[in-house]
């Protein structure tokens, strides 16, 4: 069965639904099987609602943009048909979730949060694993990755799903081809995969293989070499201590 995951991104009039903030743009980016299939879904919505100036100032999209965009209830059913059953790669899924559920709770009690329909992967908690003790925003993991987001003045989100896409597969095992292919997924992305899935399960348990009696001695008399050839310990002798 094939893999089908979506990177996703969302800008709003502000940071808090429960304070009545709406989505304005929805970016989704599709993978199968870790490769960009050019099926994207991206829409502006009008938020009945002003905009936040700080918000702006990070989206730069206006209220007169937006006059003419639909309603959210209005592209619903697109959307949902576009992310149900799929896997979210999200960057600080906690608010962009936040958002997509009050929308699905203005629809009525006949849609549920959204992670009943799909499952989730926060590429910002994967980071602070891999990553402890670091800058984990967007920037910063897209500079640790050679990932390109030169282009990135404004926030967008299409174009921050796609920049999440490309820095996401970096993060899980390398690169995949930009275009649609019909190969199956090679073991390198089988995997790539399982690593993940081991990184986002904190019940996971590595196996710890200790050296053996004969590895032990042929370290000893590596160290052994260091230490004649520099007549003083080596830093590994000091550690052994």
């Amino acid at each position: 069965m094939k893999l089908r995951q979506i990177s996703l991104d969302t800008e709003t009039t502000g940071l808090d639904p429960n304070k009545g903030h709406r989505i304005i743009e929805i970016g989704c980016v599709e993978m199968i099987d870790r490769r960009l299939t050019g099926n994207n879904f991206h829409v502006y919505i009008n938020p009945d609602r002003e905009i936040d100036e700080g918000a702006q100032k990070v989206h730069g999209i206006t209220p007169q943009f937006l006059a003419d965009k639909p309603f959210y209830r209005d592209v619903h059913q697109h959307f949902f048909d576009y992310i149900n059953g799929a896997q979210l790669i999200i960057h600080n899924a906690a608010f962009d979730l936040g958002f997509i559920n009050a929308e699905f709770k203005r629809l009525g009690k006949q849609c549920k949060n959204v992670e009943t329909y799909c499952s989730v992967v926060d590429t910002l908690m994967l980071a602070r694993k891999l990553h402890p003790g670091q800058k984990n925003n967007l920037d910063a993991l897209c500079k640790r990755y050679s990932i390109n987001n030169a282009h990135r003045v404004l926030h967008g989100a299409l174009l921050d799903a796609e920049i999440l896409a490309n820095l996401y597969l970096a993060m899980t095992g390398g690169q995949t081809t930009l275009f649609t292919e019909n190969k199956q997924g090679s073991a390198d992305d089988a995997a790539s995969q399982t690593n993940l899935n081991q990184l986002l399960d904190i019940n996971y348990q590595s196996k710890i293989i200790y050296a053996n009696e004969q590895e032990n001695a042929e370290h000893e008399k590596y160290l052994k070499q260091l230490t004649e050839k520099s007549n003083q310990p080596s830093l590994w002798s000091k550690l052994d201590v």
